[in-house]
């Protein structure tokens, strides 16, 4: 018993050491169990999985038309966020339109694996202003390593006995890989907490203001997500939660990014490569 005490102390002693960290760009403290680059290789295959049910269907990037505007102004997206964070420009950017039109969702994974639902353009009918907004918000969330931070909020609320299996021979940034993959994938699907929402909403309203998009869509966008939120289904608002004060707060920001919007100097494209859905070679081990 002494021993398992032991354990348990030793395992709370160094999630004590090892959970604050700062994030990147706001530089907010966040519980960091899981790093990074743990996260980014969980989403990999997290990716494959989340997707390969409308892959079967074909209903991924199946309308040229819709896909090429989304991934256009995606394009324009990533070398901003490659600005904030230099290192990022290694990460395998990929966006992928899911053809659901009964679904309001975008999501971004760490790593820049990204999806974007075609319900989201049925229900909003959105500017490409408003879609800039939205995945600059959406990358925000990766810039800010938002998954990792739910992922490691998640490992840290398990039971004691999962604490015990960690320290048999499991690393906080190693996860087994099954359990791993899930993680990442319910990550994606949880809520977002009201200071990573903040986060996003101000890096993802820079992003588009310096790729050219209008900052006043920001506050559009979300008069249009209040106007739905109502009835339907709509994901987006259910994991990226909407105090009365959003509209406000982004309003505030706008005269701040206008400069960057009006900004004349040439902005970068990061061509994005089509490439098919695969899962992640397995690396030797």
């Amino acid at each position: 018993m002494k021993v398992l005490t032991g354990r348990l102390l030793a395992a709370l002693t160094l999630v004590a050491l090892t959970a604050c960290q700062s994030a990147p760009v706001t530089g907010r403290k966040q519980l960091m169990l899981v790093s990074e680059d743990s996260a980014i290789a969980s989403s990999e295959a997290a990716y494959v999985e989340m997707l390969k049910p409308y892959q079967k269907e074909g209903k991924l990037d199946d309308d040229p038309a819709v896909t090429r505007r989304i991934v256009s102004i995606t394009e324009r997206l990533i070398p901003q966020a490659i600005k904030y964070r230099p290192e990022t420009a290694k990460w395998d950017w990929q966006v992928k339109v899911i053809d659901d039109p009964k679904t309001v969702n975008a999501w971004c994974m760490a790593g820049g694996k990204m999806a974007f639902y075609t319900g989201l353009i049925v229900a909003l009918k959105p500017s490409d202003d408003e879609i800039a907004q939205v995945m600059g918000h959406e990358i925000a969330h990766a810039l800010a390593k938002h998954q990792a931070e739910k992922m490691s909020t998640a490992l840290a609320t398990q039971t004691a006995a999962s604490v015990i299996g960690v320290l048999a021979g499991e690393k906080y940034g190693g996860i087994a890989s099954q359990a791993a993959v899930a993680a990442a994938a319910v990550a994606v699907t949880l809520p977002n907490s009201r200071e990573a929402e903040a986060e996003a909403d101000r890096i993802g309203i820079e992003l588009a203001a310096r790729a050219g998009y209008d900052p006043h869509a920001a506050v559009t966008l979300w008069q249009k997500m209040a106007k739905v939120s109502g009835g339907g289904k709509s994901d987006f608002l259910s994991t990226h939660p909407a105090p009365a004060k959003r509209q406000a707060a982004l309003a505030a920001l706008v005269p701040q990014m206008m400069p960057y919007y009006e900004d004349k100097t040439s902005r970068p494209v990061f061509h994005l490569k089509s490439m098919p859905l695969e899962a992640p070679a397995q690396k030797a081990q």
